[in-house]
């Protein structure tokens, strides 16, 4: 049987873009069952996941770039606008009524319907992202909204082929990606609904809609007469069932996001609903890479699905690759689950040198498009992310920076500015970041002598410690040569390198040889008991805000 008729007799769902990797991952998708995962070497538990080792390509790329797309951008309020919309006297609620009306009236089903993605070329962005320096691109594939971005047939009323753009923006985003050479991955956020959604279950307490119910309990039989005729609100806000304990008081955000503090717990359909449309979105689109937005997996501890889309993706990318090339995220995770998979810490990052790769993720902004952000000219500057790059990557990480998406599909000229400059500064000093190791230390500087930023649940201590100065060192290493990078301008001509004084235990032998990245151009040094004394030029070829070094 020819590979693409035994895709279809599997139930595998042909995308129109055909892909190459799901051809060629055919013979792994037996057997076929509900929950079934493919065959391989890897089973569903974390004593067989835990023999995973990260590919070099996601080591070597260390540079990724993030459309967290979805309808939530299209108000352009920022982020969690489909929950904080139901949160009477919230900002986001207040801009709701205002923009759309009441929620009783106007829900996010609406707002769904309202998005078109109309201006959206992804090959144009995936161009700009690509002369930027990124290695890999990931495409949200839904949100805690729980809408599908591709054409999902476990979600097949609640996803971007059937309302909003009607497109499958994972098939459009993926075919750009590959067409420029970057590898594909895609967020996972959707275990989340049935508790996020609750909000949507409230009514106003005053006011003239005190007591009206918002829309989060609509059934198909209320669509009588609607836009939405057919279709179950149930399916998307996913609300059938009793509120979380002290729901009002946020718990979603602390314990409750962990599936404790007295979460509603969700019933068996709802995991197995959402087992099927995972497992079909990486069957249909092949990712190289998934990121999880979960505590560990999804739906762990009180399921097993995240496990089994574990080993699911583990064992198809043996069989369609001949070797495991999958990159999974997870986060707040034990020794044990870092071997499983690669850590991600959001908005922060660790302050050691890592033994095993993991992840920063980040954003220039908020998580969805704010026009606030653009308004008050508050994006992230270019500087600020090239410095937290370098640091990441000098502790055996990669960045992943999430650049906002308009609800039309388009970014603004602020961010656009921004993304350039990175690419200016990575056209330059690149050598020194990809394809790199850490050195025997990561660093050197007042932003180590301080005490490190602690984390808080993901991540979360981004900008917590001292701005880095041209005092700040940071290291990489390949083949023979260490990369030093002059965390911002010096004040004279001068840098000292304290980590590289002579008969230092870091180097094996003396320096014999310093260039300026970007320039090939050797430079004056003197290497003594106080450390290595680099003379920087007056003309550079890059920015002055993180200048590379490469130490032979």
């Amino acid at each position: 049987m020819k590979r693409r008729h035994l895709l279809k007799h599997l139930g595998v769902a042909i995308p129109a873009v055909a892909l190459s990797g799901v051809a060629r991952a055919a013979d792994a998708l037996a057997p076929t069952g509900p929950g079934a995962i493919a065959n391989g070497p890897f089973s569903p538990d974390w004593d067989s996941l835990a023999t995973y080792q990260t590919p070099d390509w996601f080591r070597n790329a260390k540079f990724g770039i993030w459309a967290h797309w979805g309808p939530q951008c299209e108000p352009e309020f920022g982020d969690w606008y489909g929950r904080l919309m139901y949160e009477e006297g919230s900002d986001a609620y207040r801009y709701h009524v205002q923009k759309y009306g009441h929620p009783s009236r106007f829900g996010f089903k609406d707002v769904i319907h309202q998005w078109k993605a109309e201006r959206w070329n992804p090959d144009s962005l995936m161009a700009l992202y690509k002369k930027a320096g990124a290695r890999y691109f990931m495409a949200l594939a839904n949100h805690h909204d729980n809408f599908d971005l591709y054409h999902s047939r476990h979600q097949p009323q609640w996803n971007s082929t059937s309302i909003g753009p009607r497109k499958d923006l994972i098939a459009g985003w993926s075919k750009a990606a590959r067409a420029h050479g970057l590898r594909f991955g895609v967020s996972v956020h959707a275990a989340h609904a049935w508790t996020w959604y609750e909000t949507a279950q409230r009514a106003d307490k005053s006011g003239p809609y005190a007591g009206i119910a918002y829309d989060g309990t609509l059934t198909r039989a209320d669509g009588k007469g609607t836009w939405w005729e057919g279709r179950d609100p149930q399916a998307l806000y996913a609300q059938n069932h009793a509120l979380s304990k002290n729901e009002g008081d946020g718990g979603v955000m602390h314990a409750q996001w962990h599936w404790g503090g007295g979460a509603s717990i969700p019933d068996k359909a709802y995991c197995d609903n959402f087992f099927a449309r995972t497992r079909d979105l990486i069957d249909s689109h092949d990712p190289d890479m998934v990121y999880f937005d979960d505590t560990v997996l999804p739906l762990w501890p009180f399921s097993n699905v995240g496990l089994r889309l574990a080993a699911h993706m583990y064992n198809r990318s043996i069989a369609a690759r001949g070797k495991l090339e999958a990159v999974i995220n997870g986060k707040i995770l034990d020794a044990r689950q870092r071997r499983a998979m690669v850590w991600d810490i959001e908005r922060g990052q660790s302050n050691q040198i890592e033994a095993l790769p993991w992840q920063t993720c980040t954003c220039i902004g908020n998580w969805h498009y704010d026009r606030r952000v653009y308004d008050n000219r508050s994006y992230k500057s270019a500087p600020t992310v090239v410095q937290m790059l370098i640091d990441v990557v000098s502790k055996n990480g990669n960045l992943l920076l999430s650049v906002p998406v308009r609800g039309d599909g388009t970014i603004d000229e602020q961010e656009q500015a921004i993304v350039e400059e990175i690419g200016r500064w990575m056209a330059v000093n690149g050598e020194g970041i990809y394809d790199t190791r850490p050195w025997s230390v990561f660093g050197e500087g007042p932003v180590m002598k301080e005490a490190a930023a602690p984390m808080s649940g993901a991540g979360f201590n981004e900008g917590k410690s001292k701005p880095f100065s041209a005092a700040d060192i940071r290291f990489t290493a390949k083949g023979e040569s260490v990369y030093a990078f002059v965390m911002g301008k010096p004040e004279t001509d001068k840098v000292m390198i304290a980590s590289m004084h002579g008969g230092s235990a870091h180097l094996a032998r003396p320096v014999s040889k310093v260039e300026l990245l970007g320039s090939g151009r050797a430079l004056a040094f003197r290497q003594t008991a106080r450390g290595l004394q680099v003379t920087l030029p007056d003309d550079e070829p890059g920015p002055a805000y993180a200048r590379g070094l490469k130490i032979t």
